[in-house]
């Protein structure tokens, strides 16, 4: 198992995608499984998709 920032994965698989995240979406802490070395750009973006549904499923609860 291996933590990481959004950041890195977007970085690393999806870097045309950065623009788009903020700052506090970069900052999210992502827990990988098997770690970034056998991530795939698809994964990339679904682990992106995932993480702002829930952030935004954080914001609508505060």
């Amino acid at each position: 198992m291996e933590t990481v920032k959004l950041s890195q994965i977007v970085e690393k698989l999806a870097p045309e995608l950065s623009p788009f995240l903020t700052a506090r979406e970069l900052d999210i802490r992502i827990v990988l499984r098997d770690g970034l070395s056998v991530l795939e750009p698809r994964d990339a973006m679904e682990i992106v998709q995932q993480s702002i549904l829930e952030q935004q499923r954080n914001a609508c609860l505060q």
